[in-house]
């Protein structure tokens, strides 16, 4: 069974939405393409060493429609390791509508998206989700998610939609590695998805005080 990995980039108070440009979501969010400003090159570094391995990518519909108008034109580019790669694996879609799915190698994605990503997960390494908030957030509820790879860029927006919403479940997260922090103040973290739900305690306990003075 193969892996999946969601890959988000996020504002300090975790708004996902349009960090790529001012048109990926024009229709009432005012700070598309808040990510640019903060790219640097060592943050650019640890997205392709995150995208190593990948051979399958799973896109909602509006994530893939932005990705289709560009990539395809990218080899030769500047971002010509990303465009490879993107361009040779498998595209998989989920969509309630019959969209037109013009860029080489893409499939629609039946009506039980639960199925079909698990079946995808058994057919494919490394899939990777990259942006698809709508997306992520079903997976997030579902627990259908192997590594969460999330870039925090220290700013705060106040609006936007977040990565996680009013439906996410209580899930156990754990650290991968070491998070390492750019010139610029990103911080990229590596999560895992762990067993069981969030537990709780008391703080007031005898054994918290073991390492106090008597």
């Amino acid at each position: 069974m193969g892996l999946i990995h969601i890959e988000l980039f996020a504002t300090l108070d975790l708004v996902g939405q349009a960090p790529g440009g001012p048109d990926e979501d024009p229709e009432g969010f005012p700070f598309g393409g808040w990510q640019a400003p903060l790219l640097d090159d060592v943050a650019g570094s640890q997205i392709l060493a995150a995208y190593e391995g990948t051979d399958a990518l799973l896109l909602g519909r509006r994530t893939y429609d932005i990705f289709a108008a560009y990539w395809p034109y990218q080899e030769g580019g500047a971002d010509n390791e990303i465009a490879t790669l993107f361009n040779s694996v498998p595209k998989y879609v989920a969509s309630r509508a019959k969209p037109d799915l013009p860029w080489a190698g893409s499939t629609q994605l039946g009506p039980d998206l639960v199925g079909a990503v698990r079946e995808i997960r058994d057919r494919h390494e490394h899939v990777k989700v990259v942006g698809s908030l709508d997306l992520v957030q079903t997976l997030l509820r579902e627990k259908l998610f192997d590594r969460l790879d999330l870039w925090v860029h220290p700013i705060v927006l106040g609006v936007g939609k977040k990565v996680f919403d009013g439906g996410a479940v209580p899930t156990n997260i754990k650290l991968l590695e070491p998070p390492v922090a750019d010139p610029k103040g990103t911080v990229y973290l590596r999560y895992g998805l762990a067993e069981g739900t969030p537990a709780t305690g008391d703080m007031s306990a005898p054994d918290r005080g073991a390492g106090r003075d008597h």
